[in-house]
């Protein structure tokens, strides 16, 4: 632990089964170590697989079953889900199923135009109480004035501000964290986010693919 009862949470993060991501459950292990994080979100793209698989096996820390859920308006992130929630349904619906499961509504990277952001959406989200956290800082993001915006909409409308690496591979787990107090659950996490502090930095995507040699000629 972080130390006087604070933990270290990276709030989203991907594994190899997203597809665009190549981190194994073993890199993230020892990842996780090194970082000192006390408490991961397993966010992939549209599965919890390795999110369900993690918290079957000892990583070092707590994990937190999420999902980064395509939508028609863009991603949202359910957070402590108990079932895989599909893709590419009304975004209404989405929100519906991850409270319905007693999770958490999470907006990552909403206003970064490079990736499937809400947008303007985010802000008719929070104004109309369907938002839990917003993501104040992704370390994905260069730009900060696109961070700052979405701390400057969670602040609008009351909501406590979320912090994640993003990573999508090992190298770039813990670039983005909160400290906060230790919780139990959902709501007790919502509430400590209250008092939690955030840390990050910007690194940038691994290449994806690699590049192939010039054709002769």
């Amino acid at each position: 632990m972080a130390g006087n009862g604070l933990v270290r949470v990276d709030c989203h993060l991907h594994t190899a089964v997203s597809g665009d991501a190549v981190t194994t459950l073993d890199e993230l292990a020892e990842r996780v170590t090194q970082e000192r994080l006390d408490v991961i979100c397993i966010t992939d793209h549209n599965v919890t697989s390795a999110a369900v698989a993690a918290t079957e096996r000892d990583i070092g820390a707590r994990v937190i079953v999420g999902e980064e859920i395509r939508t028609r308006d863009g991603d949202v992130i359910g957070l402590f889900l108990t079932e895989r929630i599909p893709y590419v349904l009304p975004l209404a619906e989405v929100i519906g199923l991850i409270r319905g499961q007693g999770g958490l509504v999470y907006l990552p990277h909403p206003f970064d135009p490079g990736r499937s952001s809400l947008g303007e959406v985010a802000g008719t989200l929070c104004a109309d109480g369907l938002a839990d956290i917003v993501e104040v800082f992704n370390a994905k993001i260069q730009d900060p004035a696109l961070n700052q915006r979405a701390a400057e909409v969670a602040a609008r409308y009351g909501l406590p501000g979320g912090a994640g690496s993003d990573a999508h591979d090992p190298d770039g787990i813990g670039a983005a964290y909160l400290e906060m107090p230790d919780f139990d659950g959902p709501r007790e996490f919502l509430a400590a986010l209250a008092q939690a502090e955030v840390t990050g930095e910007h690194r940038p995507h691994a290449v994806r693919y690699a590049r192939r040699p010039a054709a002769p000629g």
